[in-house]
């Protein structure tokens, strides 16, 4: 006589699956970015990619739809999506109206951003750069903007957000974009305290370099010689050293104006660099203090040492 099959489920298993609740997932948002040729495409899409959307410039319109299919899966890691399309597509561009009515019946919410600018001012843009508009052909400047206009013109009924760029700098145009996509987040800088050894060279994207050289070099004590700045005797060691704190305290409080001067300029990455001789035990200790510091400022703070290990 064969025995019955182990149980290898637990009593009570599929009724806490029948009753627990699937986790939600966040509705992802697609972003329609279009407009004017010389209107500031190129700088919106870079302002959203500063701001972790996922960008893809000039795509065909019927691209749109198996790209927010491969969004929407599971597993699928991409949130935001902005997608540049303009006259540049050429015949494909007309298709777009298509593409947006099959997006609205498919349930997928999307919103568009149109870039506008007046006529005098995308003709001295293009003079400028000395290129001519895609759709100048033989023609002037100005027939080629024309054109674009009476293409454009059922897409701009459309927009959700218009921005009109004639008499904006680069800085407020990032502004403009970075307030028609908020998500009520405050903005933040990226500020990356880098460790580094003065022997191995300044790091060549440092924003700002600080020299701790003044303070006394825990590597000629034996007990310490081994250790890092990130291990605790050589952290506090170098803090306890005349002026180390007081250091801190007061370039800390140095950075604030200089970072919130940043924001108002539209320079979202900054890089610190803290150097000592080898890049180990001083620069590293200050350097995660100052990163301390800067996080309980509400600044947005990574921290690496660049040179650990090179010993």
């Amino acid at each position: 006589m064969s025995e019955p099959d182990p149980i290898t489920v637990p009593q009570g298993i599929p009724e806490i699956e029948a009753t627990t609740p699937a986790p939600e997932q966040s509705e992802p948002e697609v972003l329609i970015i279009t407009g004017m040729s010389g209107a500031g495409r190129s700088r919106a899409a870079g302002v959203l990619e500063d701001l972790d959307w996922f960008v893809v410039d000039n795509l065909p319109p019927l691209m749109i739809v198996p790209l927010v299919d491969l969004m929407t899966r599971a597993g699928s890691s991409v949130e935001r999506l902005a997608v540049v399309v303009d006259v540049r597509g050429r015949e494909y561009f007309a298709e777009l109206t298509r593409v947006l009515l099959h997006l609205r019946e498919a349930g997928v919410n999307y919103r568009i951003l149109f870039l506008d600018a007046r006529d005098e001012t995308l003709v001295r843009r293009y003079e400028s750069v000395r290129r001519p508009h895609p759709l100048q052909g033989e023609g002037r400047i100005l027939d080629g903007i024309a054109d674009e206009r009476r293409r454009l013109a059922s897409i701009e009924e459309r927009a959700d957000v218009v921005i009109d760029t004639s008499e904006l700098s680069v800085h407020d145009l990032a502004r403009e974009v970075r307030a028609a996509v908020a998500d009520g987040a405050p903005d933040a800088l990226r500020v990356n305290v880098l460790a580094f050894g003065f022997k191995y060279g300044i790091p060549l994207d440092a924003d700002h370099v600080v020299d701790v050289r003044f303070l006394a070099n825990p590597y000629w004590i034996t007990e310490l010689r081994h250790l890092t700045g990130r291990d605790a005797p050589v952290r506090e060691y170098v803090l306890a050293r005349p002026g180390a704190s007081e250091f801190v305290d007061r370039y800390v409080a140095a950075l604030e104006p200089v970072l919130a001067g940043y924001l108002a300029e539209e320079k979202r990455y900054v890089t610190i660099a803290v150097g000592c001789t080898g890049g180990k035990h001083r620069s590293v200790a200050i350097a995660g203090e100052i990163a301390q510091r800067l996080r309980a400022a509400g600044q947005r703070v990574t921290l690496t040492a660049r040179d650990l290990g090179k010993e």
